[in-house]
Formats: structure tokens, sequence, C-alpha cells
């Protein structure tokens, strides 16, 4: 991996930077990869604590030895965009992003290996390219990185809100206001490790949220994420009181439904080559648009 520092990064601990960027090595490894020698910055060894400039070349080495590696395989999604440095994939409903221990094969990053040779190696060998991502069940647009370089700006971006990413979702019931901010804090469950829940501690919630339509049983809500955590848009509909149709883990399960109607139609970011701005947007998947057509509007 390597990457040149920006102005976000100034003035920050070297091991600090590298484990928001290598969030799948411990920070006791990547202290022993600085330690070695393995992280250099402009081509000289550093202390963990070395505090970095703008403009600084960063590289790291890492050959640590992972058991379990991601294996090229057939998967069904669609490809949007592609260029030299990042791909706009299409995730379908039901498919998982990368292996786990649960799942171990027939991943999105199974897939991509299986269409791209290339793939930036930031987040190891059984989430490359994975910049961010989407829950099994929700379907929609993600954004993936081809080089290192790639990946570093696109984390950065979406680390500081440049990268604009908005959803549509069906939610039970009818909301109070057609428009507002929910900021909390969300943190693991102390009940169910497996689901998260609003918290007085964590990491800072902020979903915008805005009515699209109304329905006879529920609404069309588009949300908007300034920050990006797990599960944060179906925790934050369930703290409105109004959790999304279909999610049996902050909700309840439909009949007919494979999970939470939830879909990242939007998503806008600045290319890290070329500058540019660059926007995708996608229509409902046939799952969702069959639903709707079962509704009444109010």
């Amino acid at each position: 991996m390597e990457f040149i520092v920006n102005s976000e990064n100034e003035k920050k601990r070297l091991d600090v930077v590298l484990c928001s960027l290598m969030q799948d090595r411990t920070r006791a490894h990547i202290k022993n990869l600085i330690d070695s020698g393995k992280c250099l910055v402009d081509g000289k060894r550093v202390k963990a604590g070395f505090l970095l400039k703008a403009g600084q070349h960063v590289s790291c080495e890492d050959e640590e030895v992972v058991l379990l590696d991601a294996k090229a395989e057939e998967v069904d999604f669609e490809i949007v965009y592609q260029d030299s440095d990042l791909i706009v994939v299409n995730k379908p409903q039901g498919l998982v992003v990368h292996p786990c221990a649960s799942t171990k094969n027939g991943t999105l990053v199974n897939g991509l290996l299986n269409r791209i040779s290339d793939l930036s190696g930031i987040n190891g060998v059984l989430r490359p390219g994975i910049v961010h991502r989407l829950d099994k069940n929700t379907s929609g647009l993600m954004v993936v990185a081809k080089n290192d370089l790639a990946h570093v700006s696109l984390a950065e971006q979406i680390k500081n809100k440049i990268c604009k990413r908005k959803y549509l979702a069906l939610l039970s019931g009818h909301l109070k206001d057609e428009e507002g901010k929910i900021e909390t804090f969300i943190d693991r469950s102390r009940t169910d490790r497996k689901k998260m829940a609003v918290s007085d501690k964590g990491k800072e919630a902020i979903t915008n949220y805005k009515l699209v339509k109304r329905f006879t049983t529920c609404d069309l809500v588009e949300f908007s994420l300034q920050t990006g955590r797990t599960h944060q848009i179906r925790v934050h509909a369930k703290e409105l009181g109004h959790p999304v149709v279909g999610d049996d883990v902050y909700g309840k399960a439909v009949k007919d439904l494979n999970g939470q109607l939830l879909h990242s139609y939007s998503l806008s970011f600045i290319h890290p080559a070329t500058k540019k701005e660059m926007t995708f947007e996608i229509d409902l998947p046939e799952h969702f648009k069959n639903y709707i057509k079962k509704l009444k509007e109010i």
C-alpha cells in the first residue's frame, strides 16, 4: 500500500492513519510493521507516533499470511461503470459483500475477483477493493477501488463527507415530520452482539431523511448519510418508531420479502485521478417495485 498524505491527515500519527485505512489489521500488527521498517515515510523508517505532514509519501509492505482466502467465482451482479481506477456496481439484495465466518464464498468479492484482475489490496485478501459496504439484504450502488491510491482517496471522501450516498426505504407506518435529521451515537447492542443500537456512547451517527410518498400503511422515504455506521439507516428508522419494511432484525419479517426494502439509489464522489465529480443513480430493483405496486397511495 502507498499513498500521499493530504491535509486531512496532516499532524496525525502514522499508526492512527494506517489503522483507519487497514481496518482488517490490528493496531498491534500495524505497530509491528512500522517497528520492523516495513512502513516508510518518504523512504525512511519512523516510529508509530510519527506525525505526518501533507505531501509525504507513505509506503507499507504487509506480507501477513491470511489463512482464509477469497477465490474467484461466478456471481451475478451488475457493473454500472468501470475505468482503470474504480468500479461502480449495483449489488442485488441477498448478496454478501465479502467473505466472513458465516459466508465463505458466493460474495461480491468472489464475483469481482472473477471479473477484475486488479483490485486494491488495502483491505487484504478477504476484502480487496472494498471501500464501503452494504448489508446483505440492502441493494444498490457501491464503489470499489482498483488500486491503493484510489482506495485511500475514496475512503477519505467517505470519512470527510465528500462522498454522498442516498437511499430509498419503505418505512412501516407514517412519519410525524416530513423531513428531519437524526443525530445519535450507535454502538453494539448490550443484549445482542449481532445487532447495533442507539446508545449514550459509541460512534456518532447522523442521518437526514425526507418523505417521498405516503401509502396507506407505510411511507417511502429518502435517506442521506452524513456518517456510515453499521446498520445506521435501519437503526435510525427503528429510533423514529418506523422500522424498514421487511427488516427482520430491527422490525419484523414480511411474507414474500427476503429482507428489508432499503436501496442505495444515488452515489456521488470525486474521481481519485481526474478530480471530477461523478454521480450515479440506479432505479429501484424489481422486488421493491413489485411490493410498492400492491400499496395504495394516500
